[in-house]
């Protein structure tokens, strides 16, 4: 598939990193040389547009900017897109549909691990574009539609914004290791291997399920556990959740 990026930012990148294996890139932006930088980091050559009227005429276009840029770009694309993919947070339909033409609407949420092929991307918009939406976007990961707008939105609290918590929670367990006396090195080589063994366990089992295998009477997970439990580690987790679903509403208010 023939694909038009616009904003080459750090999703655009990670994206652009995972799309182009299987698809057709066009990079656009409003900086030749950020626009170069862009794809000398590409594995295989990508074309690029410069934002300035240019013709999004029957292209699938993959909306890559700040939602406070929605505005800006738009006055700057010319036609009418076949599909509008939008990874903007918070930003809606409705709103899309007043700043660019399209005959379709999607909105996306994928994070970080598009680079790797390990995305797991939210979708919801226009029913006849599902298959085409779930199919595109797990050549870059795994994906999820949903039937309404707040149900993305929420999703974009855990997986769009989760590489970001989780990133704390590596931190905190490898700096923790290090402050008992473990080396840096192995103690960041232990989190990686944790985390790399724990999705295919979380793919099979309830958390909770995984929790009570791990944890024996008295033992040292439980004596853990409970130190998490005490400093309200859950309570913040879905706090987290909370802060940042109410944040992308007020972005698309």
């Amino acid at each position: 598939m023939k694909l038009t990026i616009v904003g080459p930012g750090k999703m655009a990148l990670a994206l652009a990193k995972g799309l182009e294996k299987e698809h057709e890139l066009t990079i656009v932006g409003r900086d030749g040389e950020k626009l170069l930088h862009f794809t000398n980091q590409l594995s295989k050559h990508a074309k690029t547009a410069l934002l300035e009227k240019y013709e999004i005429d029957a292209q699938t276009v993959i909306l890559c900017v700040k939602p406070h840029a929605l505005k800006e770009t738009a006055a700057q694309l010319k036609g009418k897109a076949q599909t509008l993919y939008s990874v903007l947070a918070g930003t809606k339909i409705e709103a899309l549909k007043k700043a660019i033409k399209a005959e379709h609407y999607v909105r996306a949420m994928p994070n970080l691990a598009a680079e790797f092929f390990a995305s797991m991307t939210t979708l919801t918009g226009d029913g006849e574009k599902k298959e085409e939406a779930q199919k595109l976007f797990e050549s870059i990961g795994q994906t999820l539609w949903v039937e309404s707008e707040k149900e993305l939105d929420i999703a974009t609290a855990v997986a769009g914004s989760g590489p970001a918590y989780l990133a704390l929670v590596a931190e905190a367990l490898s700096d923790g290791a290090v402050r008992e006396g473990l080396k840096r090195t192995d103690a960041m080589k232990l989190v990686e291997g944790l985390f790399a063994g724990f999705a295919p366990l979380l793919a099979h089992s309830h958390p909770a399920l995984l929790k009570d295998t791990v944890m024996s009477p008295g033992g040292t997970t439980a004596a853990g556990y409970g130190a998490l439990e005490e400093h309200g580690v859950r309570a913040a987790m879905m706090a987290a959740i909370a802060r940042a679903y109410a944040q992308a509403k007020e972005l698309g208010e």
